[in-house]
């Protein structure tokens, strides 16, 4: 009997976090579309927990958050996720507005496996994360 075996980045563990829970549900929507193990969480401190609850976690391969988070600026919940997953890629949603090579050079400067992005349709927002899943650290924001 043959067995299909599904890609690694199927296998996936992505960590959302976002305070909006309309966004956020939308967001663990189009993610579940490609990837079925979409863990959502609401702000940095929960995201924190959760990290430390599920060490090591061999799955955890992708941490997406937005720009602008509750209790602690996005910048330095990321910086404080790179002290517990030094390997793992994070994907910072901007809003439009915001210059994404500015707001990176000035509030993640410093801090490796960062990559902002401009959601701007469900098809781009699944592509990176497809890119970043599959290890292609190119950036297309």
């Amino acid at each position: 009997m043959l067995k299909f075996i599904a890609p690694q980045v199927k296998m996936a563990t992505i960590l959302l976090v976002d305070e909006n829970p309309l966004r956020s549900s939308l967001r663990q929507s189009i993610l579940l579309r490609t990837f079925p193990n979409v863990v959502r969480v609401t702000d940095a401190a929960e995201a924190l927990c959760w990290v430390e609850s599920q060490k090591p976690s061999p799955n955890l391969r992708l941490v997406i958050t937005t720009h602008s988070t509750v209790g602690i600026p996005a910048s330095e919940f990321v910086a404080e996720l790179r002290t517990r997953l030094e390997s793992v890629p994070v994907l910072v949603l901007l809003p439009s507005a915001i210059d994404s090579t500015a707001t990176l050079d000035s509030d993640y400067s410093g801090i490796d496996g960062v990559h902002p992005f401009v959601a701007n349709s469900p098809d781009e927002f699944r592509k990176i994360v497809t890119r970043l899943l599959s290890g292609d650290k190119k950036q297309s924001a």
